[in-house]
């Protein structure tokens, strides 16, 4: 497994990304922690937006107070949506991101299944969440997830040549209506 983990300032852009995903059918809500939940079930990005705000106004010093982390199953993993849930659940512990506010979607517009988890990185009362040495500790944090869940161990080599390329959420946001 490989973890890919961001922070950026809009916490719109990266939920305009996964709304995109959701209306071409190529992403779909796993799990939400801390979210209000549609009707529907489906992504919203007003509910996101109201799940996250009394983190955000609680926040005004936390520059960058996006958790953007994508999680990626090896390609030959089979892996069930109530694993894959578990998963993001246990990784979020992990990472110190359990008590936050957090939507789980599958993605599948690539060869492979794969996780986006969208979070913030401040608490309700607006202090930042350390996120000191994150990307060893995930990295850390996978190789005990393959351990523990069962999928397929990634071999030496293949972590440098899967990673996810970086989303431009720019570009991304000028299609949403």
């Amino acid at each position: 497994m490989l973890a890919k983990i961001s922070s950026g300032k809009s916490v719109f852009g990266v939920l305009a990304y996964n709304k995109i995903k959701a209306e071409n059918e190529n992403a779909t809500v796993l799990y939400r922690q801390k979210m209000f939940d549609s009707e529907d079930g489906k992504f919203s990005m007003k509910d996101c937006m109201d799940s996250f705000y009394p983190y955000l106004a609680e926040n005004n010093r936390t520059e960058k107070v996006v958790f953007h982390a994508s999680l990626n199953p090896n390609p030959q993993d089979k892996l069930s949506d109530e694993q894959l849930s578990e998963i993001a659940q246990a990784s979020m512990e992990k990472l110190g991101y359990g008590n936050q506010p957090y939507i789980v979607l599958k993605h599948s517009d690539i060869k492979r299944e794969h996780l986006h988890i969208v979070s913030l990185r401040v608490d309700e009362n607006g202090r930042k969440i350390n996120h000191s040495y994150e990307v060893a500790r995930s990295m850390k944090i996978c190789k005990e997830l393959e351990q523990q869940f069962g999928p397929v161990p990634l071999v030496q080599g293949e972590r440098e040549f899967e990673l996810p390329k970086p989303i431009n959420y720019i570009v991304q946001i000028r299609y949403i209506k």
